[in-house]
């Protein structure tokens, strides 16, 4: 239950500080103003306090494993949002790191 719980935290966690990037991008980029790129910062703010709830209390193995998460869900919403069509180079990629993750969350450790 506590990896359904950690896994559920790292998709929060994506939504939050990419959605956040990407109103932020929106706002300066696409010229949508301020408005766009404050709830870009409040979004961002979210990802910060969403990734203290992992169940796991070690800062860099969080920090760690959320980076493949990141990498797999910038593409995702690059898919969803942007019109972006990954390779078969970023899927491969893409799927390494969630192996990674896998292995830096959830394998077995001596307690």
């Amino acid at each position: 239950m506590l990896s359904l719980r950690s896994i559920a935290l790292f998709i929060a966690a994506a939504v939050c500080e990419i959605g956040g990037a990407w109103l932020v991008w929106q706002g300066i980029r696409e010229h949508r103003g301020w408005l766009w790129i404050g709830a870009g910062v409040v979004a961002l703010g979210l990802y910060g306090a969403v990734a203290t709830l992992q169940p796991d209390a070690n800062f860099g193995r969080i920090l760690a494993a959320y980076g493949g998460v990141f990498i797999v869900g910038s593409l995702a919403w690059g898919m969803a949002l942007d019109g972006f069509r990954p390779d078969r180079w970023d899927v491969v990629g893409a799927l390494i790191c969630l192996v990674g993750v896998g292995i830096i969350m959830y394998a077995p450790r001596a307690s």
